[in-house]
């Protein structure tokens, strides 16, 4: 397309400084009469581009021009150019070079104001590339899944997108086994295999009864906990302000609302000795049997 063209040549003129008629209609496999014709566009659409004959001559731009009076303002530059620096935190193929590319066009300096690092402390696959892949081309996934009680499952998805929630990040997916859509925490996919077939978008109106926060969704409880003061630190990093109340022995009454699963359990026992839930009567005789079971262990 012609306008694709015009842009090019921009950003070409903006890297090169100046390149012949000849070489841009090689690059773009049109005539040199095309291009003569794309620089009188340019030039009437107030691009201050020009032309020099002879040897040493060519096609240039003023040297101080940049794009950013010409289609996007200064804010919706550094907007554009923070989003890609986010996105280049996942190590995608692609948003580096657009970065590097539009940081050029905009003559504007790549922003450094954030870094992300999504890795684990532990050594995890990474799946970031692979799963873009798939959801970009449409592609099945092949998968071991380990739900929250150590099952294992294999799983044919239709990826639909990465979801970062809480903490961690999931996929979300139509399950070719269960016809529905489901949601997977990458920490428990294993085994995965991007394969090569194709699948035709979804209309999710139709497949979708729920709403996509309720997928897969495990009962709440509310607990009511009092922490210890030597663990101000992790009270701060797990609860909202709003979900705390210090007290003036300087412990903490929490008030807060979990998924009920094995998980929750683990949670308050990595507490130790620092924590007691004050209620539900239930989730307290929970950790009293997790307790005596650990404590079976070292007898």
């Amino acid at each position: 397309m012609q306008i694709n063209r015009l842009f090019e040549i921009i950003y070409i003129l903006l890297d090169k400084k100046k390149a012949t008629a000849a070489e841009l209609a090689e690059h773009f496999d049109v005539s040199r009469q095309t291009i003569c014709r794309d620089i009188d566009i340019l030039s009437t659409a107030g691009i201050p581009i020009y032309t020099e004959r002879g040897k040493g001559g060519g096609i240039s731009l003023l040297p101080n021009f940049v794009l950013n009076k010409s289609i996007l303002t200064k804010k919706e530059q550094d907007e554009i150019l923070s989003a890609l620096h986010g996105l280049s935190n996942l190590k995608t193929d692609d948003s580096n070079r657009i970065l590097h590319k539009l940081s050029t066009i905009f003559n504007s300096p790549m922003p450094n104001w954030l870094e992300i690092d999504f890795s684990e402390w532990s050594n995890q696959n990474d799946f970031f590339n692979d799963f873009k892949t798939a959801i970009m081309e449409q592609r099945i996934i092949e998968f071991d899944y380990y739900n929250s009680y150590g099952d294992k499952t294999f799983r044919r998805v239709e990826p639909i997108q990465l979801w970062f929630k809480s903490k961690s990040w999931y996929l979300k997916g139509f399950c070719l086994t269960k016809q529905d859509i489901r949601q997977y925490k990458l920490l428990r996919i294993k085994n995965a295999i991007i394969t090569d077939e194709h699948f035709d978008e979804r209309d999710l109106a139709i497949v979708q009864e729920n709403p996509l926060d309720n997928w897969d969704k495990q009962p709440e409880v509310t607990l009511k906990l009092r922490i210890a003061p030597e663990m101000t630190y992790r009270v701060h990093d797990d609860f909202t302000p709003n979900e705390v109340e210090k007290q003036l022995d300087g412990s903490f009454v929490v008030t807060t609302t979990f998924s009920e699963d094995n998980w929750v359990y683990g949670f308050l026992l990595s507490y130790g000795k620092s924590i007691e839930v004050i209620e539900p009567e239930h989730i307290r005789d929970a950790i009293k049997d997790e307790v005596q079971e650990i404590l079976k262990k070292y007898l």
